[in-house]
């Protein structure tokens, strides 16, 4: 016997027993009187959502074909041999239902998501835990063996299933496996690494259960290698690239359209919705290495003549925006011209009844739209801005430069593809 998983959240209490399925597969299977029938072949389990999957019934390989067994027929599930209960079995060869999974077949060997590390890994093995009078999937241990035999079952630890988001592959149990609740805790960077690392069926499978979310998947898109993100939008209809590109920031949306190949760019273009588009299509008149094809066209921008309170409670009234551009409040005149900056904690420090233009830095640091981005990154380093605003030749205001757009330029071009530092769990 194994020792159960350490309890948490929905953990089963009361355990009385626990096996791993590496020592429960190729058992023999043996009729009530003890005769030989065959070895089993794998374990069926339902998914419950949130809660832990049940099993129902084995697989047990008898004569050259593959037979199912429900659970009530087995007298004992972790003897050796499995000792069936009943003098009639089926031997009708086993099709799998909607719902059924696999446990050797389709979780045991293949790769889960480990939500709390944010990272891919394999199953080496499952904990399987009986509550009487059900046996459920509790644990999952994803160190593996060592080449020459197994270690010792004490010495390795099985982690809480709910640890985990599953990459099954079998669609029949797709709409049972619940919501992508876990995934979501994930921030979209996460989840783009994830993808980055991810073969053709996982990516399919993460991407399905990210699309059920809109906006995150909008916010996984921006996040994406531009290579990645061109691959995965390509293979999807001019509309559906139209709808993901809607609801991601302007200058990614571009970026992401300049990598489509030219005969889609087009119709994409004119499925927009108009705001965005003539957004979109402001940006992709700058070259990719200047200051306007870097710039992002979601800012505030406010007469110079509000208050601070009137700001701060634009900068509320905001939630949609990108919080980087947040960090600064960017003074205008009638024609859109630049009058002064004030920093988001200049405002919070303030006069609430003092104008805005008060407060500004009238003479900010700007750089124009054909600016190299080289230089609009030694300005930001020089001066520790956080924003910089992008203004035309009589200081209208374009957009404005986030120092995270700078960094992504600033690294080198494989830095999405590094070995992650592994995540150290608190004790």
């Amino acid at each position: 016997m194994t020792t159960p998983p350490p309890a948490g959240p929905g953990a089963p209490a009361g355990s009385q027993a626990s096996l791993r399925l590496s020592r429960l597969l190729k058992r023999p299977v043996t009729d009530r009187g003890g005769g030989s029938l065959g070895r089993l072949a794998d374990v069926i389990v339902r998914l419950r959502g949130a809660d832990y999957p049940l099993v129902t019934g084995l697989v047990a390989a008898v004569g050259g074909r593959e037979i199912f067994v429900p659970i009530d027929q087995v007298s004992s599930f972790d003897g050796d041999p499995l000792r069936l209960s009943s003098a009639r079995l089926s031997l009708r060869h086993f099709e799998r239902r909607d719902g059924e999974v696999l446990l050797r077949a389709d979780v045991l060997g293949h790769r889960l998501i480990d939500v709390p590390n944010a990272r891919l890994v394999r199953a080496a093995d499952l904990e399987l835990v009986r509550e009487d009078p059900e046996w459920i999937v509790a644990g999952v241990d994803i160190r593996p063996r060592r080449m020459f035999g197994l270690r010792p079952p004490e010495t390795r630890g099985a982690r809480d299933w709910h640890d985990f988001e599953w990459l099954i592959g079998h669609e029949g149990s797709a709409l049972l496996r619940g919501p992508f609740a876990r995934i979501r805790r994930l921030k979209p960077a996460q989840i783009a690494d994830l993808l980055e690392s991810a073969s053709a069926e996982e990516e399919t499978e993460i991407l399905g259960r990210v699309r059920a979310d809109p906006e995150l998947e909008a916010d996984v898109f921006e996040e994406l290698d531009e290579d990645l993100a061109a691959r995965l939008l390509g293979a999807r209809t001019d509309f559906e690239i139209a709808e993901v590109l809607a609801r991601m920031r302007a200058d990614d949306a571009a970026d992401a359209i300049a990598e489509l190949p030219q005969q889609r760019r087009q119709p994409v273009l004119d499925l927009l919705p108009p705001g965005p588009r003539q957004k979109v299509l402001m940006l992709m008149g700058f070259a990719s290495a200047s200051a306007g094809g870097l710039m992002g066209v979601d800012f505030i921008a406010l007469p110079g003549m509000v208050t601070v309170r009137g700001a701060l409670a634009r900068v509320r009234e905001s939630p949609l925006l990108q919080p980087e551009a947040l960090t600064s409040v960017h003074a205008v005149d009638e024609d859109g011209c630049l009058c002064g900056v004030a920093r988001l904690v200049t405002l919070i420090q303030g006069d609430p009844d003092a104008a805005l233009i008060e407060v500004c830095d009238t003479d900010p640091v700007r750089v124009g739209a054909d600016t190299d981005i080289t230089e609009v990154a030694v300005l930001m380093t020089d001066y520790n801005l956080i924003t910089i605003p992008v203004v035309d030749d009589r200081r209208r205001l374009l957009g404005v430069i986030t120092v995270d757009d700078v960094l992504e330029i600033a690294l080198p071009p494989d830095w999405r593809r590094r070995e992650a530092a592994p995540r150290q769990l608190p004790p």
